[in-house]
């Protein structure tokens, strides 16, 4: 028998009904991640009748308190920065003291200055000599400004370095491909001081393709030896995995700090001498001379060695992280930057040659010459640049002359190179950084900002160097 018109209108109806629920939504499967990641960095515990203080939930609660740990605006929301935050690739152990972590209660330090190792197993992702290497310059990382030393044993080390995905022997097993690429215990008997690593990863001996695991394990061995995360995003104890040469890495100064106060320094003296450690700038700095200022989709980023502060537009607080954590490959120590927002490109110079990157994507074909802007052979760094959106113009600045470049016909513009103070005539010294912001020009002379505006170059006020760049030490 033939269905009737009304069961078939039923049918179809029934169908329709299916299809239109809406799926799980994208902000469902975040909170979801976000109360897990909590969970495991942060102590998170979310019971059932918990109560809502002041307004704020439990969740919230951590959340701000996960964005005060990596110098996010606190919002107590789980908004992209925050979330980006989350997905980055990092250490397994958490970001605030906790007993499974914590094997020696309070006493987080070894009670001996020779300390043994052992590799208990080898992954295929490297070479045994290939691995074997690392791990021994990780160690020695530590060792060469403490009293520590070092020692490979084959049997009851006071530290075993095992590779094991997932479930691999503790009570913390690993997720699988990027997220958590190791952890490692503090000082203890037992497996105090073991250091485990993600076989899911793939680790390598120098390679960006994969993670450096000098850089994972030397990292893992300063919670062996009793360090915590530092909030430092400069230090190698910062819970997030950041790329580093590792034939040129020298042991920032947070760390030799951090673990000094727990060993004292290695008696020899400095076993590098002359080595500057790399240390943090500071917006809060007076004396702070920044290296390069450009914007990006209505977002500033102040560029100081190997960092820079990015000031979401829609905040006033700017948030310290490194460069290779935004652009992958940018050289570091720039001399100049700026945005062509009609190609949504920012371009990064440093001395002759010139990176580009579409947003945070690298542009194939770069790094180029300056030339690629017409610069002169003559001209060996450029020390500022600013694009100009009214005339789509590009402003050089290389000691005491200026130069512009006309992007749409690809030339230097008639009368140019010319001397800097006969446009800019306020401006008493060299010119260290610039950029274009809303129909101003931004000129950085060391510490000092002048604003001019883009068409006239009148000379509207002098600013601090901190009036777009704040500090937050309050």
């Amino acid at each position: 028998m033939k269905p009737s018109l009304a069961v078939l209108l039923v049918l179809v109806l029934t169908v329709l009904t299916v299809l239109c629920v809406p799926l799980p939504q994208r902000t469902n499967l975040d909170e979801q991640f976000a109360e897990k990641y909590l969970r495991t960095f942060f102590n998170f515990k979310e019971e059932n009748g918990s109560v809502v203080r002041r307004g704020i939930s439990p969740l919230s609660q951590k959340l701000r308190e996960m964005q005060g740990f990596f110098g996010l605006e606190i919002t107590g929301r789980l908004d992209s920065d925050t979330k980006e935050m989350m997905s980055k690739p990092r250490c397994g152990v958490p970001d605030i003291k906790t007993s499974a972590y914590s094997i020696s209660g309070n006493d987080l330090k070894w009670k001996k200055n020779h300390l043994t190792y052992r590799i208990e197993n080898y992954s295929p992702d490297m070479s045994v000599a290939e691995i074997e290497q690392s791990i021994d310059k990780a160690l020695q990382v530590w060792a060469k400004v403490t009293p520590l030393r070092f020692s490979k044993v084959s049997s009851d080390p006071d530290i075993k370095v095992l590779f094991g995905g997932q479930y691999h022997g503790d009570s913390y097993p690993f997720d699988g491909p990027d997220g958590i690429l190791a952890h490692a215990f503090s000082p203890g008997p037992g497996i105090g001081g073991d250091a485990h690593f993600d076989e899911d990863e793939l680790f390598t001996f120098r390679s960006q393709k994969g993670y450096v695991l000098f850089l994972v394990a030397a990292h893992e061995f300063g919670h062996s030896l009793g360090l915590s995360h530092s909030q430092d995003p400069g230090a190698l104890m910062f819970p997030v995995y950041t790329f580093h040469d590792p034939d040129t890495f020298v042991l920032p100064q947070d760390d030799v700090s951090g673990i000094q106060s727990l060993y004292g320094p290695n008696p020899k003296g400095p076993v590098d001498p002359g080595v500057t450690r790399p240390t943090t700038p500071d917006a809060c700095d007076s004396d702070l001379v920044l290296d390069a200022v450009t914007t990006l989709r209505g977002e500033m980023y102040f560029f100081k060695g190997r960092f820079l502060w990015r000031r979401p537009s829609q905040s006033d607080l700017p948030q310290q992280s490194l460069i290779a954590n935004f652009w992958r490959g940018a050289p570091v120590n720039i001399d100049a930057a700026f945005e062509n927002p009609e190609s949504d490109r920012v371009f990064l110079f440093k001395d002759r040659q010139v990176w580009a990157f579409r947003a945070y994507d690298p542009v194939s074909g770069y790094p180029k010459s300056i030339s690629t802007f017409g610069l002169p052979m003559t001209v060996r760094k450029i020390d500022a640049a600013l694009y100009d959106e009214q005339s789509g113009k590009i402003l050089f600045f290389a000691g005491n002359m200026q130069y512009r470049y006309d992007e749409a016909k690809k030339t230097m513009d008639e009368g140019f190179p010319k001397r800097i103070d006969l446009t800019f005539p306020d401006i008493p010294g060299k010119v260290t950084a610039a950029f274009g912001y809303r129909g101003f020009a931004y000129i950085y002379s060391g510490r000092v900002m002048f604003e001019y505006s883009m068409g006239s170059k009148q000379l509207f006020r002098l600013l601090d160097n901190n009036y777009f760049l704040t500090c937050t030490n309050f």
